[in-house]
């Protein structure tokens, strides 16, 4: 008879309580309660004019779409989840309010504004008491190389010394299933759990959820698949890019003439540089950027080090906060361009690098970004040395490119852009 295991998380009340169910069943009405209490009165749901409904509804839309966010983007590694709530809960109630704006629609600034600070504290507080359950549990099969992921800080791990669980419940089961000493007792066990609805992973599934990374010298053809992105999502992206670039060019126009007119004043030379870039689809394009060098002096066509002493003093400023990068959102209008996506290499090192690193010029699928995965997780590498690993990250970005993911990149981004991390 075979045993019986039971999933982590799997009972209905369980699954109530860490979904979405809790947010719809408990924290919507309170978000949307609260402030209405407090200034219409008890009973208020008796009389609701159109300024009171675009509200209600106004609330309870920023609210879902803050939930469903944080809980997209919680399965990403790194995604710091305590630190995106404030930027994610704000984001789609000023979305919200633009909304009510541009329709005309009139609304109660007092309840809106209420709402916003229930909604903060709903979702901080849910993040500390359920920071412990949230945190993944699986069980290691001790076969194959499944043990290098001890000590991962991410995961709780529990290492088996037998094909049972013994009463213990987990999110799922890590083995080696290329290991060539897998005993059929293990075997058995394996197709025991997924038959009690216990998903069991492959080592390197783990590995890239738990790093951010896909392992170049592990790709294969059937992975080639999986790393082409959505055609529908491409699209959409494009779409979104342009009216993006639309709409911040006359807010960034002032702050880049500023910067144009300082580097004028601190050294000799142009204003931009424009450099040969490999591009979508491996077509070369001219990217544009501030200039942050000496004009006369001579060197590679890439950053030596941070102490690079071709760097002017004002370029050492523009690269911190990547304030050179402005001008790249004409790239965007040119369509050459996406605000995120795998940073474009300069076309002599794409070549240099297409015959050392492997698989290279597979992250020209996607149209390059100013900012992406890369960029926020690891920063700007040593150019040639860091190149694989830089890799490992696109590669990662292009299987599984989604909104969500590049909602993370985006608050990433922003804090990058107060903290200067991996500038260069």
């Amino acid at each position: 008879m075979k045993r019986k295991y039971e999933r982590r998380h799997s009972r209905w009340y369980e699954v109530l309580l860490l979904g979405l169910g809790l947010h719809v069943l408990v924290g919507l009405p309170l978000v949307v309660m609260l402030p209405s209490l407090e200034r219409w009165g008890w009973e208020f749901w008796h009389y609701l004019p159109d300024v009171r409904t675009n509200t209600l509804i106004a609330i309870s839309g920023a609210f879902m779409a803050a939930a469903l966010t944080l809980r997209r983007m919680g399965r990403y590694p790194g995604a710091q989840l305590a630190a995106n709530i404030m930027p994610t809960v704000s984001i789609a109630f000023l979305i919200a309010v633009a909304l009510l704006f541009f329709t005309r629609e009139g609304y109660t600034r007092q309840v809106l504004f209420g709402g916003y600070l229930v909604s903060l504290a709903w979702f901080y507080i849910g993040y500390f008491i359920g920071r412990r359950f949230r945190r993944l549990k699986l069980a290691l099969v001790p076969f194959g190389n499944t043990r290098r992921l001890l000590g991962t800080k991410q995961v709780d791990l529990r290492l088996l010394d037998q094909p049972d669980l013994q009463g213990v419940r987990v999110d799922g089961i890590v083995a080696d299933l290329r290991a060539e000493d897998l005993p059929p007792e293990w075997e058995r066990f394996l197709a025991t759990c997924t038959l009690c609805h216990i998903p069991v992973y492959h080592i390197r599934q783990i590995s890239e959820s738990i790093s951010g990374r896909v392992q170049i010298d592990h790709l294969s053809e059937n992975e080639f698949g999986s790393l082409l992105p959505p055609l529908f999502y491409v699209g959409v992206k494009r779409v979104a890019d342009f009216i993006g670039a639309l709409v911040l060019l006359p807010v960034l126009l002032p702050v880049m003439v500023v910067t144009a007119i300082v580097i004028k004043l601190d050294s000799r030379g142009p204003v931009f540089f424009m450099q040969p870039r490999m591009g979508y689809r491996a077509r070369p394009f001219l990217m544009f950027k501030f200039r942050s060098m000496y004009h006369d002096m001579s060197g590679e066509d890439f950053t030596i080090s941070e102490d690079d002493p071709r760097i002017t003093r004002v370029g050492h400023v523009i690269r911190k906060y990547r304030i050179d990068e402005l001008p790249q959102i004409f790239n965007i209008l040119k369509s050459e361009m996406s605000f995120i996506g795998p940073r474009p290499e300069s076309v002599s090192l794409s070549e240099w690098y297409e015959e050392d690193v492997p698989f290279f010029s597979y992250r020209h699928v996607v149209r390059p970004g100013i900012t992406g995965w890369a960029q926020v997780e690891q920063g700007y590498a040593a150019e040639v040395q860091g190149m694989t690993r830089k890799l490992q990250y696109d590669f990662y970005y292009i299987k599984h490119i989604s909104l969500w993911l590049d909602v993370l990149i985006s608050l990433k981004t922003v804090r990058i852009l107060f903290t200067g991390f991996g500038a260069r």
